[in-house]
């Protein structure tokens, strides 16, 4: 059949022209469908953080998901937070997304990890309601104006040139866009394998997007090809909690938006049990059967988050695994097995998990499975999450080599503004890693690369104490209102708070308390040493037993300070030294990161730097001098060679004009 060279769109009209594909043997029609300033494509946690952000900034947007009821879906555990994860939420609640509020709004139970640790690694972590979560989520998006939600399968991603001008449905449907944003999380010719069965398909039985891929490499966009993985949903009904040990949710129950003041309500509880020696052995002896070990996946799976069956093979020493039996909802009886993800067949994983105590009588509802997924190499993007070789195209997610709903959602939001931006000629929001975490995800990805599914990790961060998860607000908020996703009203907020610490804290160090015999009582009370002369408060309250509250109990005055605004006095005067040191470690980023490198530059043609370094550097393009910096292989000589190349290069473009 020849192929027409021209399609004509007639603009607010219904017009279609024949094309060269065929879906079973029928002609597909195209038809122009609309015009917007922003696309999304794929509406999981980073589709609808990008969608909502581009809405909430001006722009017309629309999200396409291949079932709506997939919006937002949590295809794994149904948690948010946790380790480092934490803190990316409470960023995305600073800039003005909705995952920290969605998960107050939805939580069944609410737990602060690495409270025996320091406050840098304090992580908040909610098991989340997951069809009420979706469910809020989704209204959220269909409520929110300058915002079309649509059921379609993405085909094609239109651009001429080096320029976005449109994207196709399955349907035959093109939309004029100005910037897209892609979010296909694990559904790009997704793969699911349970032992030497393989089938396509997205998580939950949903159907994949196979044809998204080759539109892509026709762009010029190289693709990889990962692997992740989701243990069995089993009947609450047929689990003995009686032999297990039960994981309650907080007493004081802390929210992941700083928007919610408070929050009270009945939880559910977790469940730990463990794996033994008969579960080692059964799935030892049928390791073969496995589709990782079996030679049937293709992908590469992530390394921090193993499946049991790699679990029991790389610590063959250990005697025991642990095992987290969590709720997936209040409507229903399914629980997530956290520890368990697995590629076996579905007899093997049933056999297994029935030698786990408290398991003994279990009924699976959904075996588990592992997927593979195409995703694209992230060192093909700029630190504005837009691809290099296509102007206004975006990605955020899974789809750029990373996992987890957190760290997905934290790219969607970025992207969605960042398309904003290009759309209204606005220059870029890029965080440093020195600003937040997301800020470390995204450097990670775009500088370093990945070969295996990128997670966050409070190790990652070179500025932990700065980075904190309670001081997200300050850190970030104004660069929310600057953009115009936090409203007035909670921007004036925010001032008041700031005032309010900046103003306790002052009297704290301006306050003397003298040693009187109340004093005195409560210090030894304490454990700590009485005063013999007249202290500081903002020096006592830097003493390990000491905390803000037995500070005021010591004055004999009521604090009006709110919770959060105690935790950051307390925070701020008690690690003062440490702070003080990692924002001098800045201050010499933020010089590197200052010098910026001109897109121009040829780096291939600059002498005294290794081979090795030269190739990197013309791969990545790094913006500046500081992520020149960080990008493997090129080492600090080559650096000292590259500011002297831009110094001389800099003086030269001075000097012509």
């Amino acid at each position: 059949m020849r192929q027409w060279e021209k399609m004509c769109y007639i603009q607010y009209s219904v017009s279609f022209v024949l094309e060269s594909e065929k879906y079973g043997g029928r002609i597909t029609l195209e038809f122009f469908a609309g015009e917007y300033d922003v696309a999304v494509i794929g509406a999981g946690h980073a589709g609808c953080e990008a969608a909502l952000a581009a809405a909430r900034m001006g722009c017309k947007t629309i999200i396409f998901s291949i079932n709506l009821d997939s919006v937002a879906n949590m295809p794994c555990n149904p948690s948010v937070g946790g380790t480092g994860k934490g803190h990316l939420v409470r960023e995305i609640d600073a800039l003005g997304g909705e995952m920290g509020k969605n998960t107050d709004k939805t939580f069944i139970q609410s737990r602060m990890l690495n409270t025996g640790k320091g406050p840098a690694v304090f992580s908040l972590r909610a098991q989340a309601d997951r069809r009420a979560y979706q469910m809020e989520i989704k209204k959220t998006l269909e409520q929110q104006e300058n915002l079309d939600v649509k059921q379609a399968e993405v085909t094609d991603i239109l651009a001429e040139g080096k320029k976005i001008k449109g994207v196709k449905t399955h349907t035959g449907a093109v939309y004029n866009v100005k910037a897209v944003v892609v979010t296909t999380g694990t559904y790009l010719r997704g793969k699911i394998l349970i032992g030497d069965i393989s089938y396509e398909g997205g998580p939950d039985g949903l159907f994949p997007a196979n044809k998204l891929s080759q539109s892509l490499k026709g762009l010029g966009i190289s693709l990889m090809r990962f692997k992740t993985g989701t243990p069995a949903r089993i009947n609450g009904r047929t689990v003995d909690f009686s032999k297990m040990e039960e994981q309650p949710g907080d007493d004081m129950i802390v929210p992941f938006s700083f928007e919610t003041e408070e929050l009270k309500k009945a939880q559910v509880s977790c469940w730990l049990s463990y794996t033994n020696e008969e579960t080692h052995k059964i799935i030892k002896d049928n390791i073969h059967r496995s589709a990782l070990f079996g030679g049937f996946v293709e992908g590469v799976g992530p390394r921090y988050c193993p499946s049991i069956e790699d679990k029991v093979v790389r610590f063959a020493d250990k005697e025991r695994h642990q095992t987290f039996i969590e709720p997936m909802g209040l409507n229903t009886e399914e629980m997530y097995i956290q520890g368990m993800s697995t590629s076996l067949p579905e007899d093997i994983q049933l056999k297994f998990l029935r030698t786990i105590p408290g398991l003994e009588k279990v009924k699976i509802m959904r075996p588990a499975y592992a997927i593979e997924y195409d995703c694209i190499d992230p060192l093909q993007l700029q630190p504005s999450l837009e691809i290099k070789a296509i102007n206004g195209l975006f990605f955020a997610g899974q789809v750029n080599g990373s996992s987890g709903y957190e760290e997905a959602a934290a790219q969607g939001i970025i992207a969605g503004i960042n398309s904003t931006q290009y759309v209204k000629g606005k220059e870029y929001l890029i965080l440093n890693r020195s600003e937040a975490y997301i800020g470390v995800l995204i450097d990670d990805l775009v500088t370093k690369g990945t070969k295996e599914p990128y997670r966050i990790m409070t190790s990652r961060s070179e500025y932990r104490l700065l980075l904190r998860q309670d001081n997200a607000d300050l850190r970030l908020l104004e660069k929310g209102y600057a953009i115009g996703l936090v409203r007035e009203e909670r921007y004036q907020k925010f001032l008041s708070k700031k005032r309010s610490i900046e103003k306790e804290i002052e009297r704290l160090e301006n306050t003397i308390i003298t040693p009187t015999e109340k004093a005195n009582h409560i210090l030894e009370r304490e454990g700590t040493s009485p005063i013999k002369t007249g202290v500081k408060l903002s020096e006592l309250i830097k003493r390990p037993q000491l905390n803000y509250k037995i500070i005021k109990e010591m004055e004999g005055n009521d604090s009006t300070l709110t919770r959060s605004e105690a935790e950051q006095v307390e925070i701020q005067l008690k690690y003062e030294g440490y702070i003080k040191k990692q924002r001098q470690q800045v201050e010499q980023l933020i010089k590197l990161e200052n010098k910026k490198i001109p897109d121009e530059i040829d780096f291939e043609s600059i002498k005294g730097i290794s081979l090795e370094a030269r190739q990197k550097l013309s791969q990545i393009k790094p913006v500046s001098v500081g992520q020149a910096s960080r990008i493997s292989g090129v080492s600090p000589s080559d650096i000292s060679v590259l500011m002297v190349y831009l110094e001389q290069y800099n003086r030269g473009k001075n000097k012509e004009q």
